[in-house]
């Protein structure tokens, strides 16, 4: 090979080679920034990732909010007919949150089974519900199976 031909050859491997690191770099970038959407009967199912933040949706269960005395700790069940998760939140809450209300949270699932969400937001009217949360209950009142025996 001459050596215009050997320059050429690698040119052209280590542009392929950068082009190939980028694009594996930008995939892994995308795929962790990723959040995807699970309803409490997929997360009891253990299809949720532990550790690794997701938005969990559902309806806030009635009697179920609890307000810690510094104010701003509360705890709550996310249900979605078929399933409940408990959920911890530490700030403020939307205006619009309370006992029967769509919610989505945002925040990761620890190994205890608790929900540690970091945002949680609550539908902005009475007619709309987030489409998710609005698939996950009709899914789950589909597939409705009793909770004795499934662990909490």
């Amino acid at each position: 090979m001459t050596p215009k031909r050997t320059q050429r050859l690698l040119l052209i491997t280590g542009l392929v080679v950068g082009v190939g690191i980028a694009a594996t770099l930008a995939s892994l970038a995308f795929r962790e920034n990723m959040l995807f959407f699970f309803a409490p009967a997929q997360v009891l199912a253990g299809d949720a990732p532990v550790g690794r933040n997701f938005r969990l949706g559902g309806l806030v269960e009635a009697g179920s909010i609890q307000r810690a005395g510094d104010g701003l700790t509360v705890d709550f069940i996310v249900s979605d007919g078929a399933a409940t998760v408990p959920v911890r939140y530490k700030g403020l809450l939307p205006d619009l949150f309370r006992e029967g209300q769509g919610v989505v949270a945002l925040g990761r699932l620890e190994t205890d089974g608790r929900f540690m969400a970091e945002e949680v937001l609550a539908k902005h009217d009475e007619n709309y519900m987030p489409p998710e949360v609005a698939e996950a209950l009709k899914t789950a009142q589909d597939n409705k199976q009793p909770l004795a025996g499934r662990p909490m």
